[in-house]
């Protein structure tokens, strides 16, 4: 059976559409193989159950030997999902981000513990990529349309460049005292679409463990937790082929206990005289980023690995490279403008080479 997500999809036990990843789950390439040992015994239960929040499909699977606690436990996390969504969306009019934002220039703005803890955890990485990956990106919304009102206009360069100023992490002021968030300047905008899902997936990964449900995996968007194994097997997970179809893989690796994010310039975009435009935008030109088709990164946590697939593919593929070597417990996968695969140190030896990927535009 096949899962399939937006960001990879899990061949173990159903079937969610992704964008970059495939998780297969090495149990069944045994069973392809046709060995029944591989099948998991009487006692053991493959438990899954989907949600849409954050904007996009959370699905939560589970082996367990008990059914109930494991539903339990992923009501647990599909209403942690929905309680982050209230507090860190920008559609929604009471969250912090809204107040926060309609602040700006002028109050700080108390906001809850985990706001806070999303915003140090962006701050971190946006010194880390020298500001290519930068919350304050909401200054562009309404000239580069790729969400559901997505219009395949290229907006004008004198109207970009006028925004640009406004983009500027470093013109957010937390307050970890009084837990509050100042935005320095009227214009700047924070928009946490790069790095909330990963802080979510998180306390959903921490909250499915006190609940005493260690056997999981959880997706979200771009974003995926493989815990524990299934069985005796650990999860395997295969690197979508960006220019292939939707679920063509060129390579795949064991993972527990980890995380990993994808971004890449193929789930929103439009292709004009033969240029494609993409919705990863470069904070410094406000156009969208190039060098990079796609960017995994595999962490321990997943809000660095949302922030940083993000920022690593606007730096580009040998300054990305460069960083993902330089942080600890932080591997990639590249696949560049060019085509080429790049491979970080820690993942070499792990990683199963199938086939080259597509080359197209």
């Amino acid at each position: 059976m096949t899962v399939r997500a937006s960001g990879f999809s899990v061949l173990g036990s159903c079937s969610v559409r992704c964008s970059l990843f495939a998780l297969l789950c090495s149990i069944l390439l045994a069973a392809c193989g046709g060995d029944r040992s591989s099948e998991p015994p009487d006692d053991y239960f493959i438990v899954e159950r989907s949600r849409v929040s954050m904007g996009s499909e959370v699905r939560l699977t589970a082996y367990v030997t008990d059914e109930a606690r494991a539903l339990r436990a992923f009501e647990d996390a599909f209403d942690e999902f929905d309680r982050l969504d209230r507090m860190l969306s920008v559609w929604k009019q009471e969250s912090d981000v809204v107040r926060v934002n309609a602040e700006a220039g002028h109050a700080a703005v108390q906001v809850h513990p985990e706001t806070l803890e999303v915003l140090r955890a962006a701050q971190q990485v946006s010194d880390w990529t020298g500001g290519k990956f930068d919350v304050t990106f909401g200054a562009l919304s309404g000239l580069w349309k790729f969400d559901h009102d997505q219009d395949n206009r290229i907006p004008e360069p004198a109207a970009v460049r006028a925004r640009l100023a406004d983009i500027d992490y470093q013109a957010i002021e937390l307050d970890t005292n009084r837990s509050t968030v100042y935005v320095k300047r009227p214009g700047v905008q924070i928009h946490l679409g790069g790095i909330g899902k990963g802080y979510a997936v998180d306390r959903a990964a921490a909250i499915l463990r006190a609940d005493a449900v260690t056997d999981f995996l959880i997706q979200a968007g771009g974003d995926l937790y493989a815990s524990g194994t299934r069985g005796d097997r650990p999860w395997r997970a295969g690197v979508r082929d960006p220019r292939g179809a939707a679920e063509q893989i060129f390579a795949a690796l064991n993972i527990q206990d980890e995380t990993f994010s994808t971004s890449g310039d193929y789930e929103r975009y439009f292709i004009r005289d033969g240029r494609r435009y993409h919705h990863i935008l470069d904070p410094d030109e406000g156009q969208p980023a190039h060098g990079c088709r796609s960017v995994t990164i595999v962490a321990r946590q997943a809000v660095l690995a949302d922030a940083l697939s993000t920022g690593v593919f606007v730096l580009g593929p040998q300054a990305g490279m460069s960083l993902i070597e330089k942080l600890p417990d932080v591997e990639g996968v590249i696949v560049t403008e060019a085509n080429a695969v790049m491979v970080s140190s820690g993942l070499t030896a792990r990683l199963e080479r199938m086939r080259p990927p597509t080359d197209a535009p």
